[in-house]
C-alpha cells in the first residue's frame, strides 16, 4: 500500500516529467525563441502585416509569429499546392501559406469579415502573392457543403487550416475530411484554448473563453478518436492540432 510520501514522490516525478517535456516555462524563454529563431527569419511582408495587425482592436485573433513560421515550414515539407483556409482575419497565416506554396499554388480563403482581410491585402499584394488567393466572404459551411456534393473535390486539398468559430470545428471536420487528400493535412488552431482545456469547472474565465471551451474539448476528443487521421497536438501559439488523413 502506497504511503503519502510515496504518492508525493510519484506526483513530484510526474510534474517534473511534464516540466521536462514542456519547454516554454517562462515568458522570457518564449521571447528568446521569437528573437533568436522567428523574427530574424521572418519575411519582411510578414513582419509588416504582424505590426499592422497589432494595432487592430481584435489583434488577439491573429496567428502568432512562431505559428506562422511553423505553418510556412510545414507547407514546404509536405509540398502543398492546393490549400484552404477557414478564418482569415487580416491574413497573417494566409500570407505564411501564400509565401510557402509554389507560384501556381492556390488558397481558397473564407471569412465572414472582408474588411479585416482588406486591411492586410495591400501587404499581401506587395509581397506578390495575392494571385494565389481566392477570397470568399461569408460562412464557410454552405461553401463546403456544395464542394462535398461534387466528388471531383474529394481528396483535392493538400493542406487546410482552420482558425474560425470554435463551435463549428466539428462541423468543419465532418466535411474537410472528404476534401483533404489521403496523406494531406488539416490544422486546427486554438486547440489548447488559452489553457482553459485543463482549467477546473469553477475557474474564473473570460466569458468567451468559457463559452467556447466545451466545443474545443469536444473537438479534441473527437480528433483523438477518429481512425481516419493521425494527430499531433503542439503547444505552438494557442495550441495547434495537426491531422494527417490516412484513409
Amino acid at each position: 500500500m502506497a504511503t503519502n510520501e510515496d504518492q508525493k514522490q510519484t506526483e513530484s516525478g510526474r510534474h517534473q516529467e511534464v516540466g521536462h517535456k514542456s519547454l516554454l516555462q517562462s515568458d522570457a524563454l518564449y521571447q528568446y525563441i521569437l528573437e533568436t529563431s522567428v523574427y530574424p527569419r521572418e519575411h519582411e511582408a510578414m513582419k509588416e502585416l504582424r505590426e499592422l495587425t497589432a494595432k487592430h482592436p481584435w489583434n488577439i485573433m491573429t496567428t502568432s509569429a512562431d505559428e506562422g513560421q511553423f505553418l510556412n515550414m510545414l507547407l514546404k515539407l509536405i509540398n502543398a499546392k492546393n490549400t484552404m483556409e477557414i478564418g482569415v482575419y487580416t491574413g497573417y497565416s494566409l500570407l505564411a501559406t501564400a509565401l510557402a506554396i509554389p507560384e501556381d499554388g492556390k488558397i481558397l480563403a473564407m471569412d465572414i469579415n472582408k474588411e479585416n482581410y482588406e486591411l492586410g491585402l495591400p501587404v499581401i499584394k506587395k509581397a506578390g502573392v495575392a494571385h494565389k488567393i481566392d477570397f470568399r466572404e461569408g460562412p464557410a459551411l454552405p461553401v463546403l457543403d456544395e464542394m462535398v456534393k461534387d466528388e471531383k473535390n474529394h481528396g483535392s486539398y493538400d493542406f487546410i487550416f482552420v482558425d474560425a468559430d470554435k463551435d463549428n470545428y466539428i462541423n468543419y471536420h465532418q466535411r474537410l475530411i472528404d476534401l483533404v487528400k489521403v496523406g494531406g493535412v488539416i490544422g486546427y488552431d486554438n486547440t489548447l484554448w488559452n489553457g482553459s482545456v485543463v482549467a477546473p469547472p469553477d475557474a474564473p474565465l473570460r466569458k468567451y473563453v468559457r463559452y467556447y471551451r466545451d466545443f474545443v474539448l469536444e473537438l479534441n476528443k473527437a480528433l483523438a478518436a477518429d481512425p481516419r487521421i493521425e494527430i499531433c497536438m503542439l503547444p505552438v501559439g494557442d495550441g495547434i492540432t495537426i491531422c494527417r488523413r490516412i484513409k
